[in-house]
């Protein structure tokens, strides 16, 4: 038999309008690339990394949904495996933030309100474009007691923060249940009173100078 090449396997699931970016975000993650343009996914679609986390190895399932309506009965039935839940709006697009209130009705009545989440405000580098102030996002997060960072595919801002941190944050959680066989705590669901607050702390600034458009 061979040996896993893991420790951990975590699954973590993006959703959210159609064009927000949830696509570039992941390949971004972990690919390293960036296409102005992308076929919009059909379904769902997921890539996988591997990454080291305080000498544990991570195996990460990142699942990237469809945002258009007819396919939503397919991709809620994956909320309730995600260990993790990233709720993406693009921040140029004032619709996808408001939509923001639904899709978290959707994974509470699908997943459960104590299921692991974060609010990413994507293509924080336009800000010519901006439609969202940052402000609005994290009141959004607050409101819901839950997390919030901005991001930018394009220009690789606050990416691979995003999953890393999410990532510390499961194995931290996950630790402190009993794995099963394989050790993979694909059935933990998360608990209602972590907090990200510390790791995802965000310095605005880091954007500040960034003008062009981006995914």
């Amino acid at each position: 038999m061979s040996k896993k090449s893991y420790d951990h396997l975590f699954k973590i699931i993006l959703i959210g309008d159609s064009s927000v970016g949830k696509s570039s975000i992941i390949f971004r993650y972990v690919d390293d690339l960036f296409h102005d343009s992308y076929v919009s996914t059909i379904g769902v679609d997921f890539k996988t990394k591997t990454i080291n986390v305080n000498d544990n190895l991570l195996k990460l399932q990142i699942w990237d949904t469809a945002g258009q309506e007819r396919f939503h009965s397919i991709t809620y039935s994956y909320y309730r495996s995600a260990q993790a839940i990233v709720l993406v709006y693009d921040v140029t697009n004032a619709n996808s933030f408001e939509n923001i209130s639904k899709w978290l009705r959707n994974v509470d009545e699908y997943a459960g309100e104590e299921k692991l989440k974060i609010i990413v405000g994507n293509k924080c580098d336009a800000e010519d474009l901006r439609a969202i102030p940052f402000e609005h996002g994290e009141k959004l997060a607050k409101k819901n007691n839950i997390e919030f960072i901005e991001t930018s595919a394009k220009s690789n801002v606050n990416i691979d923060k995003l999953f890393r941190n999410l990532s510390k944050v499961l194995l931290e959680k996950g630790t402190k249940l009993t794995p099963d066989g394989n050790n993979s705590f694909k059935n933990y669901t998360g608990e209602a009173d972590y907090s990200i607050k510390s790791l995802m702390s965000y310095t605005q600034s880091s954007v500040n100078s960034l003008k062009s458009g981006c995914c």
